[in-house]
């Protein structure tokens, strides 16, 4: 049996207040592994690229 069908057979079983609480609890995990994915370094990289990737910014580090 899959794990899939083994949560069926548990929720079949439960009590409503604790199948609503499951529901809740995965919908909440859902949304949190959406939220996980944001990669905001690398959405910000090619706003700031105009200001890394110039001659004055690597005049300014190359002694560094």
């Amino acid at each position: 049996m899959t794990t899939q069908e083994l949560l069926i057979e548990e929720i079949k079983k439960a009590p409503e207040p604790v199948v609503k609480e499951v529901y809740d609890f995965l919908r909440f995990l859902r949304e949190k592994g959406d939220e996980d994915s944001f990669d905001g370094l690398a959405l910000s990289e090619s706003s700031l690229a105009k200001d890394w990737l110039c001659r004055e910014e690597d005049e300014a580090w190359k002694n560094l």
